[in-house]
């Protein structure tokens, strides 16, 4: 008996250690799925180039990144930059247009709005050579907002009063603790009118529309992507696979070879996004909606 136990002891010996360390195990296998390259990573190279601009902006780093380094690779023929956003920030939306119109100098560029292409997403994507919508988008809200709270009356519920030093007839504007005065309120009003006329000015330039017709694509008014055609916020309808081969067509490549992003960066950059988004949720800004 002791011989057979002897004989099945590297056996049962891993059997009990799966048992034992099953949990972390089971961990360990779920990161290597996460993280452990597809296959198709890095065995050629490409010639076009995909980058994807996706939830609310807020910290534009990575795509201003992609978009520069698409730029200077020589290897690269064009890029296609898929976008489902609802707008954000006004700088971080800005970074991008202005990483996507250097690019378009020298490369074609084709947008294409995946779902959602708006407000400051769609300020992006003004300088491409082509915008395409998937027919079930959402498109335009070319407009500019800045939203706060007034808690005066819960801190006063509560037993809050807020204490201030300050120096600036305007420093406390945008205060949440009591209404914003009326001067106060036409310094916000000013600030949101410039933004406006500027994000207007360079949609009627980019996209060749008559500024003094903006009432028709802009005012902050949301088109569906046929709808957005009609007024010339978008150049044609389609899907991802219509934007490609648009893409393709326009770079001239005669073998196509698209990248291929790795799970760990589109692990990295769905954190990134999440974590973006919740800090703007207690510190926000004035934004693109």
């Amino acid at each position: 008996m002791e011989g057979l136990k002897q004989l099945f002891l590297p056996i049962t010996a891993t059997i009990k250690f799966i048992q034992n360390h099953f949990k972390a195990m089971l961990f360990l296998l779920l990161l290597f799925l996460i993280f452990a390259p597809s296959s198709q990573d890095g065995l050629s190279a490409y010639n076009l180039k995909s980058i994807n601009l996706a939830g609310p902006i807020f910290d534009t780093t990575d795509v201003v990144y992609e978009l520069e380094d698409a730029r200077q690779d020589s290897g690269v023929e064009g890029v296609l930059l898929i976008v489902d956003s609802p707008g954000g920030a006004v700088a971080p939306s800005l970074e991008v247009a202005y990483a996507v119109k250097r690019l378009s100098q020298s490369k074609p560029v084709v947008v294409y709005a995946k779902g959602t292409l708006a407000s400051g997403s769609y300020y992006a994507s003004i300088w491409a050579d082509e915008i395409m919508a998937n027919p079930g988008s959402m498109v335009g809200s070319i407009g500019v907002i800045m939203q706060g709270i007034n808690t005066e009356e819960l801190m006063s519920k509560i037993g809050i009063k807020s204490q201030v030093a300050s120096r600036g007839e305007f420093k406390q504007v945008g205060t949440s603790d009591r209404e914003w005065s009326k001067a106060e309120r036409a310094e916000i009003q000013k600030v949101i009118d410039g933004t406006y006329e500027m994000f207007v000015s360079d949609v009627s330039s980019a996209r060749d529309l008559n500024i003094s017709q903006s009432h028709l694509y802009a005012d902050a008014h949301i088109f569906t992507a046929a709808q957005a055609k009609e007024v010339g916020l978008v150049d044609t309808l389609g899907v991802l696979y219509d934007a490609k081969l648009r893409l393709e067509t326009l770079s001239g490549v005669q073998e196509p070879i698209w990248n291929q992003e790795s799970r760990v960066d589109k692990f990295i950059k769905e954190i990134g996004a999440k974590s973006a988004q919740i800090i703007h949720t207690y510190f926000p800004n004035q934004s693109l909606h």
